[in-house]
């Protein structure tokens, strides 16, 4: 890409905390948080999470790394994530397990970042039980924006585990190849958080956080195209779930998740 930089991997990474923008707002109250709900935090055993988003009663999207051990590079299993609607201050809207992850089959899990990991860094997380209370509400997609257009992001980070927070004053400054470079904020823990736009008047997911880049010096974070990816993933999800009836068993995975 265009003078773009990436300074570190995924943001499954730990790494030093960017400033915190002005226009960060955490949700701490349930009416700051009213209509975020669905966005939540994925855990991952007791050691690490990610950030996650409902887009069906029983569907969760988050990011492809999230779903390994950035130390092992072995995949982390599904028995042992738990999306947490909604999730302030140690209470969640809605908890549950998960009984199939799938990952974007052109994603190849590395240690470091390049444009071609971001553009298919998305998995898809299906829930051992649909979310079904007119509180948690799935989110819509839509088409990826333009560069210049207003967006928002809902993530949680290291920082800010416990309430989500809410960018509504970032936009997007590229596009290219399926990736998006947005001047939303991106920190550890912000992985595969939702970024929405506005147009329709209402949030639709347009994309989620992948991980953080330079641009000309300036702090810049950089994310997946949805369209394309999600279609490829519901067809993962439809033969994994065959597979299992077929009575195949579960796929090997690996050793538990360290950190996202």
């Amino acid at each position: 890409m265009r003078h773009l930089l990436l300074i570190l991997a995924a943001l499954c990474a730990a790494t030093a905390a960017l400033a915190e923008p002005r226009d960060l707002r955490q949700l701490n109250s349930g009416i700051e948080g009213r209509g975020w709900e669905g966005v939540g935090r994925v855990d991952f055993g007791s050691e690490g999470f990610c950030t996650g988003v409902l887009v069906a009663p029983d569907l969760v999207l988050t990011a492809g790394h999230c779903l390994y051990d950035k130390t092992s590079g072995l995949r982390f299993e599904a028995p042992e994530i738990r999306f947490n609607a909604g999730l302030r201050n140690g209470r969640a809207s809605a908890y549950r397990a998960v009984k199939h992850a799938v990952l974007h089959p052109r994603y190849r899990f590395t240690r470091t970042t390049d444009a071609s990991q971001v553009r298919n860094d998305v998995a898809l997380l299906q829930l051992a039980h649909p979310i079904r209370t007119s509180e948690v509400l799935p989110f819509g997609t839509a088409e990826r924006p333009a560069p210049g257009a207003a967006i928002s992001v809902v993530s949680y980070a290291h920082d800010r585990a416990e309430a989500p927070s809410l960018q509504d004053a970032c936009e997007v400054i590229d596009r290219r190849r399926g990736v998006l470079v947005m001047s939303c904020a991106a920190d550890f823990g912000a992985s595969g958080a939702p970024v929405f736009s506005m147009d329709s008047g209402e949030p639709r997911i347009v994309s989620l956080i992948s991980a953080k880049a330079e641009s000309g010096g300036v702090p810049v974070s950089l994310g997946t195209s949805l369209a394309e990816p999600l279609a490829v993933l519901m067809v993962e999800l439809k033969a994994q779930t065959r597979f299992k009836r077929a009575g195949a068993g579960d796929r090997p995975s690996g050793a538990k998740f360290l950190r996202p």
